[in-house]
């Protein structure tokens, strides 16, 4: 994987090189209701990502849940060891899943809606954030140190700027010099 300050933006108008399919599974969808499509909410930040430079092989699929945060808690307790809900998990593929299925990523809508309303940002916009966030952790991206937390983040800011979506960590739009 490249990192992200040798990479430019893609043109808004180029279709990703490689797909990346969003399998969308809402466990509850008068709570994420409010967002209007929210298919379309999460597959313009799956496809943004795609859109990227280097970062998928070929064509991909994801499986995408929208729950709630007790879904979210007993996850976090089972397999993180942590018991309580948070506002994104994400679990990559294991041995033996099909060639080109990155993993499952769950959004807990109860934490979810409240940052958003915490940070004074859109609902969809936090959406489209963690949803690439959770596809940066599939792509083996993560945050454990400082330099890598750093490089994440200039990746997902980069990402996110393609969706017109503010900087989830300044709030602030930043200008992208596209080449």
């Amino acid at each position: 994987m490249t990192t992200p300050s040798n990479q430019s933006v893609p043109p808004a108008d180029r279709a990703p090189a490689s797909g990346l399919d969003v399998d969308l599974v809402c466990d509850d969808e008068d709570r994420w209701s409010g967002l209007g499509d929210i298919e379309a909410v999460v597959q313009a930040a799956a496809n943004a990502l795609a859109a990227w430079p280097d970062l998928l092989d070929g064509p991909s699929a994801v499986a995408i849940a929208l729950s709630t945060d007790a879904e979210v808690a007993a996850l976090n307790a089972q397999f993180r060891g942590k018991a309580k809900p948070t506002n994104v998990l994400s679990f990559p593929a294991g041995d033996g899943a099909p060639q080109g299925f990155l993993g499952d990523i769950i959004l807990a809508q109860e934490t979810v809606m409240q940052e958003a309303a915490d940070q004074g940002t859109p609902v969809h916009h936090h959406v489209q954030h963690l949803v690439v966030h959770g596809l940066l952790h599939l792509l083996g991206y993560d945050h454990e140190t400082p330099a890598d937390a750093e490089r994440m983040e200039a990746l997902e800011i980069r990402i996110l700027e393609m969706l017109g979506v503010a900087n989830p960590y300044t709030g602030e739009l930043i200008a992208i010099t596209k080449e």
